[in-house]
Formats: structure tokens, sequence, C-alpha cells
């Protein structure tokens, strides 16, 4: 196993259990007890768990300075992903006209969708090649294409936005916070998201569970203007701060 995958199974095993023991990483990752003490020192390091005494803890916050690429981000919770996107692809209807944001959350939604006469906007090259794929009428804003998450941003794009009213928009999101709200790394996604949730009656953000106490570099909303759609309820100071959907087996 790659460094990287082992340290992203640490954080993603600290992430269920809070707390995790060396002993129960060596025996998990089949590594020695050096090489999962090493692993905690950097991550330590990196802010992304506490280093203490025979293991380690989840941080409360975590803020993230970079960003996966698409084929990344595609490989990982790749079944909370499924759920989130089967959920919401049933709250469409056919005389909706729906915001559908770029990221790999937000993409599942097309792999579910029944109602083809819905009218989607998007900002995701790949959602709108799939969406049409679909038959469904989908309008594509224009900008400036990010290589990175495959997505129309920038000003044009934002401009594009507010031509248009929508019944629901559904955003993806990097990280989620009382402090920081719903963020994202880079100012020109923030400003198309932030504008699109202000464009629409009801807005979604679609998150796993992994997003909640992250923060990003760009606040593009407060946690009171939409209604989060995740797989596992987070803990209860998030429950009394934003409406939250969880979506079960």
């Amino acid at each position: 196993m790659l460094t990287e995958e082992r340290q992203r199974e640490i954080l993603k095993y600290l992430e269920e259990k809070n707390v995790v023991t060396v002993m129960e990483l060596t025996q998990l990752l089949h590594t020695s007890e050096s090489t999962i003490r090493r692993d905690l020192t950097f991550l330590d390091q990196q802010k992304r768990l506490k280093k203490v005494h025979g293991g380690a803890t989840k941080l409360d916050r975590e803020f993230l300075t970079t960003e996966y690429d698409m084929l990344t981000k595609t490989n990982l919770n790749q079944a909370e992903k499924e759920r989130i996107g089967r959920y919401v692809a049933s709250l469409i209807h056919k005389d909706d006209m729906v915001y559908l944001d770029a990221g790999t959350t937000t993409e599942k939604i097309i792999d579910y969708i029944e109602e083809n006469r819905a009218i989607f906007v998007t900002n995701g090259i790949g959602h709108a090649r799939k969406l049409m794929q679909k038959g469904i009428k989908t309008i594509v804003l224009g900008g400036e294409l990010k290589g990175v998450t495959e997505a129309i941003v920038g000003a044009e794009a934002v401009e594009s936005l507010r031509k248009y009213n929508f019944t629901k928009c559904f955003i993806g999101v990097n990280g989620i916070s009382l402090e920081g709200g719903f963020s994202t790394p880079t100012a020109d996604e923030a400003c198309v998201k932030r504008e699109a949730i202000r464009r629409a009656f009801a807005a979604y953000i679609l998150a796993d569970h992994t997003k909640f106490s992250k923060t990003t570099a760009f606040t593009f909303a407060k946690l009171d203007e939409a209604v989060v759609v995740t797989d596992k309820k987070p803990s209860q100071k998030y429950l009394d701060a934003v409406i939250i959907k969880e979506v079960l087996e």
C-alpha cells in the first residue's frame, strides 16, 4: 500500500472512530508500528489529526488547503455518494428548473434520474454530457473551464447564472464547519456556488459525512442557507445549526 493511500485509510478510520490506537492501525493496515507512528507524526504535522500517546484522535476542525483532482475524488467514498445521489434524484419533478453543480457527488444524481422533463443548468462538462445522453434538456454555463474539477467558473459563469431562477439547486462542497459555513478551496468556484444558491427557491448541499468539521479557504454560504443531504448524521452541534437529511441504506 502506498504511503498516501495508507494515510487516507488512517483518516477514514479515524473519521468513523474518533480515537484510534497504533495497535488497531497496524492490524487494520497490515504494517509495522514504526510505519504507523511515522504516518501519525506526519498527519499531526499536517494538522489532519492529533497525535496522542499510543495513537491519535480526530481534530474537531480541519483546515484544507489543497483539492484532489476529479479522478482521485471519484474513487473516494463511492458508496456514500451513490446513496446521496439516488435520494436526491427522487426530489426532481417534471416542472423543475434545476441547477446542478460540478462535482463527483452531484454527478451521481444523474445515474438515478427518472424524470427527464425537468430542465437542467450545469457548470460541469461531464455532467452536461451525461444529462444529454439521457435525453434531458441541458444548458451549460459560459465561462472559464477549470482543469482540476472540470467545472466552468469565473465572472462570466456568475453572470450567466443571473438569467435563471431555479426551483432547486444541488451544490457540492469541500468543507462544512460551524465557523466556516459551507466552503470550497477557490474563489472562482465559491462565486458560482454562491450565486446559484441565491437564484434557487430550495438549495441542497450534497456532502458525505467526511466533509463535516472541515474548512477550506472560501465560504460560499452560511449553514442556514441550505439543507445538507448526507449519508450519516454529524454531531449534535451541527444538528442544532443546519437542517440535515440523513440518507439511510
